[in-house]
């Protein structure tokens, strides 16, 4: 139990191993999709692929590209589990959903294996954040058909004290926080940051009244941005440790080291590939493009080549953890990316900066709209508590950092009361986007046909 790693062996395997073992288990991935899956029969022979093309892992080009859109489709297709599944329903032990956002939600099937050992990289992913069997975990996730729910018996398989909270009220989670004295919570970062606050404007201050050290955060870019991180850090004198997942794979597959500069992914489930959106060709190790996840394992639903709409980049240089599984930095959705003047600009790169300052409170709202056919954004922020500097002077140095880091500057920088902007109970909101409102008629018309 003194071991840093939760399985050595696994974790610290050298890279040229870990790969040769991700070939193996993607050639007989692919067959195995291709024989039980009606999607990937349909889809490879319409590509002209075979599992046999697959001699490298670079092949893996070779083959079709799967994205939400499809993914809906071939659920309809065949309802329930729709026909990109590989298992009959009868060997399916439990089923998440996505939110369904677009009014169609997308069911993520499991095995009993395939979930033990989901449940197995959770304790891996909780034990590298320094998660030990004498520690009180509360898990304040959604339980209904959230892929994230189950993930606390990741932590009772490692052997913590677990507490299924939920996502209750805050002041129901604060109550628990105070008599359990949990040292662990997973939740979001907005949520993290909300809940402090709250705690605060009880009476209760959360570095000293509460036991939490370590904040386990995902579902938002905050945890890996370092202003961010560290204002949730100093508000509760705990660690925060960023985990990733994506409900149509399953839980978190990444999750941050003590290094905590990236997030390890686990390699020997997943194939990462980073590619240029527009082109769809590879980008080299480093630069950003969209996340597409292959798995190697997951039977239920074998998903090949799914591109995730995550922006990021992926490292595969040894990290001085000693843990060879690469790492990746994720930047934000691609649907949340807006471009201004030819400049691709995500709301975590403006939170970075309104994060460093301490004249500012940290909130902020991105506000998009269309002037002359192009795309300009206004940002809103607070002044912080105390701070009597004037707004035209905070705008200004907000409006100069935002140039020098984006390379594009607001139209126009709205400086506000503390307490003003509406704080999230779960994911932040950041994007308003007017840009359809206020666009021409004729502009709309002419975009159609383009």
């Amino acid at each position: 139990m003194g071991d840093k790693y939760w399985n050595r062996e696994l974790e610290t395997l050298p890279h040229d191993e870990l790969e040769a073992y991700q070939l193996v288990q993607l050639r007989e991935h692919l067959q195995f999709a291709y024989s039980r899956s009606g999607y990937y029969k349909e889809a490879f022979d319409l590509h002209g692929v075979k599992p046999v093309d697959l001699n490298r892992l670079e092949d893996i080009r070779k083959f079709p590209f799967v994205n939400k859109q499809i993914e809906r489709e071939r659920q309809l297709k065949k309802p329930l589990l729709g026909d990109m599944a590989a298992v009959d329903e009868e060997d399916v032990v439990f089923v998440s959903a996505s939110s369904g956002s677009t009014g169609i939600p997308t069911v993520s099937p499991f095995t009993k294996t395939d979930f033990d050992e989901y449940q197995d990289v959770q304790s891996r992913l909780f034990w590298a954040a320094g998660m030990r069997p004498k520690d009180r975990y509360v898990h304040a996730l959604n339980f209904t058909l959230f892929v994230g729910g189950p993930d606390v018996i990741g932590a009772q398989n490692l052997g913590a004290l677990c507490i299924w909270a939920g996502t209750v009220p805050s002041e129901r989670l604060l109550f628990i926080l105070k008599e359990f004295q949990p040292t662990i919570i997973w939740t979001t970062p907005s949520y993290a940051w909300y809940l402090g606050e709250t705690a605060r404007k009880q009476g209760i201050d959360p570095a000293k009244d509460l036991a939490i050290r370590t904040i386990i955060v995902a579902g938002e870019p905050g945890g890996s941005i370092e202003a961010t991180r560290e204002a949730i850090e100093r508000l509760w004198d705990a660690k925060i440790v960023d985990f990733y997942g994506i409900s149509d794979i399953f839980g978190a597959c990444a999750g941050m080291c003590e290094e905590r500069n990236g997030l390890h992914i686990a390699e020997d489930h997943i194939l990462v590939e980073v590619i240029n959106p527009a082109t769809l060709e590879p980008v080299a190790d480093g630069e950003r493009g969209e996340l597409v996840l292959t798995t190697l394992r997951k039977s239920a639903r074998p998903m090949i080549r799914f591109r995730t709409g995550d922006i990021g980049t992926f490292d595969r240089q040894p990290c001085s953890c000693g843990r060879t599984h690469g790492r990746i930095h994720i930047a934000g959705r691609l649907d949340d990316m807006f471009i201004v003047s030819g400049v691709n600009v995500f709301p975590s790169d403006i939170e970075f900066v309104v994060r460093n300052m301490p004249e500012l409170t940290g909130e902020y709202q991105v506000t998009l709209s269309n002037e002359n056919y192009a795309t300009k954004y206004k940002v809103s922020v607070e002044r912080a508590e105390g701070n009597e500097e004037s707004s035209e002077a905070i705008a200004v140095k907000v409006s100069e950092r935002l140039k020098t880091r984006l390379g594009v500057r607001p139209s126009e920088v709205s400086v506000l009361e503390a307490n003003v902007l509406p704080r999230a109970t779960h994911k932040a909101k950041r994007i308003v986007d007017l840009r359809e409102q206020n666009t021409p008629k004729e502009a709309s018309v002419d975009h159609a046909r383009a």
